[in-house]
């Protein structure tokens, strides 16, 4: 039973949009999973004016994290739906929603099944943030009994990296966490580096978590395979038309304290995201099988689907529910 039958609905939109911004619900596969769940619990109580009402939702939930273009797939799928009546459009975009949830889930799994063969036996691995289609990877190939260490950076400042080294403690794999700025110090400890995504562009170049392309050109110095973990609902058809990926910048309080951004003529910087060009991305590893880079065109073409509706178009005028 929707739980929402007993709640305001536009509220918990709010609610759920809240989250997200403040990052209570963090990483591309959660926040797109999330987005379609919120969807479906709204569509499933609105009583009239359904067009009108699921925009207005989509809108409130896409403005809060411009770079997520995961959040962007899973609201542009929801929102395919179609039918005559409201009462066929909301069946419809409750079927939707519920059909990219189930991509949401099976993806993970299909990318730790297919990157583990990738990872080779007494391998030490590198990675950067909390991804769960990268530790998918990890934990399949330590699962098929591969002998494996890991070492995770701690990425500043949100230190998602401290998330990454408690599930690989409870999965009994030995990591070893280490600050941002020692990745150089390591690589030549490694044998592969594997991080997660938040977009993929049109020509294969990867937006990530900050400090994923210092590692990624650490890693090319030193000549070690750095591989992408990415469901192919992170690939951007916005960058298809010529679109630019907003680098999201959050609030300095995150990075320093009051003492310091108080003092005159110091500028305080933190930007969420980073670029990692193709050429510095050996293999993107997705549901459907490794790729190379250059691939990015036809996975956003054929496998997402791309119906051509942008982000201006989702975002439609609405009047603000109080």
């Amino acid at each position: 039973m929707n739980q929402l039958k007993n709640m305001d609905p536009f509220k918990f939109v709010e609610e759920s949009a809240r989250k997200i911004k403040t990052m209570e619900v963090r990483g591309a596969a959660r926040i797109a999973r999330f987005a379609a769940e919120t969807l479906k619990k709204f569509a499933e109580v609105i009583e009239s004016d359904f067009d009108k009402n699921m925009r207005w939702a989509s809108e409130v939930l896409l403005n809060t994290r411009p770079t997520a273009v995961s959040l962007f797939n899973a609201i542009n799928y929801v929102m395919g739906y179609s039918g005559e009546s409201d009462e066929e459009k909301k069946r419809d975009a409750i079927r939707r929603a519920e059909e990219f949830i189930r991509w949401v889930d099976t993806a993970r799994d299909k990318i730790g099944e297919i990157g583990a063969k990738r990872i080779k036996d007494g391998y030490v691995i590198m990675t950067h943030c909390n991804s769960s289609a990268a530790l998918s990877v990890i934990k399949t190939a330590f699962r098929q009994g591969k002998n494996i260490e890991v070492i995770a950076t701690e990425s500043r400042p949100r230190y998602q990296g401290h998330l990454t080294v408690k599930e690989l403690s409870e999965e009994g794999i030995p990591v070893t966490l280490i600050v941002d700025s020692a990745v150089r110090y390591f690589i030549n400890d490694v044998d592969c580096v594997i991080v997660g995504a938040d977009t993929i562009t049109v020509n294969g170049a990867l937006i990530n978590k900050i400090g994923t392309s210092q590692i990624a050109l650490c890693a090319k110095e030193a000549r070690v395979p750095f591989m992408v973990a990415a469901e192919t609902y992170k690939f951007s058809p916005k960058t298809l038309f010529g679109e630019l990926v907003v680098i999201e910048e959050r609030d300095p309080e995150e990075v320093a304290p009051k003492e310091i951004l108080n003092l005159k003529n110091v500028r305080v910087r933190n930007p969420a995201f980073d670029v990692t060009p193709r050429e510095y991305i050996d293999l993107i590893i997705t549901e459907i099988g490794a790729i190379p880079p250059e691939m990015a065109y036809v996975i956003i073409r054929e496998r997402l689907g791309y119906t051509g509706i942008s982000y201006e178009e989702i975002k439609v005028s609405a009047r603000h529910f109080d």
